[in-house]
């Protein structure tokens, strides 16, 4: 009868079986060798390196890469005053023709509070050439931000006659305007970037109508 041992439980006889193919009662079937057809081993032909083969491939991609630019620094610059931003970074004394006065002073002249930049930066723009771009531009941008504050003090000035928060709230304005005025000459005289987004249109305006042609 099997056991849970046997391999082929159908076959009763299978373990003695074998037992007698493991001890060679039963013929062994002998290793068979084929015959030896004779074919030869082929190696394939070694190619030889050239030169077109080991230089290396480098393509142009100047095509493609775009020329270099100096870093962005702050400075947003409108279309019409594209003068560059190395000349806008840097503080010239150079005197500016027809007016006689240096460069850094006519752009730090603008940015003047009480008045002062209002009528300076109309001066400017009537007097200095197209070609004196930065110049005109921080005449036409300072000129812009004290027609600006003029018009909001003259409205604060009107309300004011109603309620006196309205004065109250004039005062504030005045010395937060004057104080970003001296903040914005300082850094016109040393030649650092000013900006005032607000005031692009006004700004592009100014500096394309006042002028007197010479």
């Amino acid at each position: 009868m099997a056991t849970k041992y046997d391999t082929n439980p159908l076959d009763p006889d299978f373990p003695e079986k074998a037992k007698a193919a493991a001890a060679g009662n039963v013929g062994e079937i002998e290793t068979q060798f084929l015959p030896y057809s004779g074919g030869e081993t082929r190696r394939f032909p070694e190619s030889v390196q050239t030169e077109e083969q080991t230089r290396q491939y480098s393509p142009d991609v100047s095509g493609y890469s775009s020329p270099y630019s100096q870093p962005y620094n702050g400075q947003y610059v409108p279309a019409n005053y594209q003068y560059g931003f190395a000349q806008m970074d840097q503080t010239s004394s150079r005197k500016v023709e027809g007016v006689g006065l240096p460069e850094n002073v006519l752009t730090t002249l603008a940015y003047l509070p009480f008045s002062i930049g209002l009528v300076a930066g109309l001066v400017e723009l009537l007097l200095v050439s197209r070609g004196e771009t930065k110049v005109r531009f921080h005449a036409a941008q300072g000129l812009a931000a004290h027609l600006g504050i003029l018009l909001v003090t003259t409205i604060l000035g009107l309300i004011g006659n109603i309620t006196n928060f309205a004065n109250i709230g004039s005062g504030i304005f005045w010395i937060v305007t004057t104080v970003m005025l001296v903040i914005f000459a300082i850094k016109a005289w040393k030649g650092k970037p000013v900006h005032i987004e607000s005031l692009d249109g006004l700004t592009n305006w100014l500096e394309e109508k006042v002028y007197i042609k010479k």
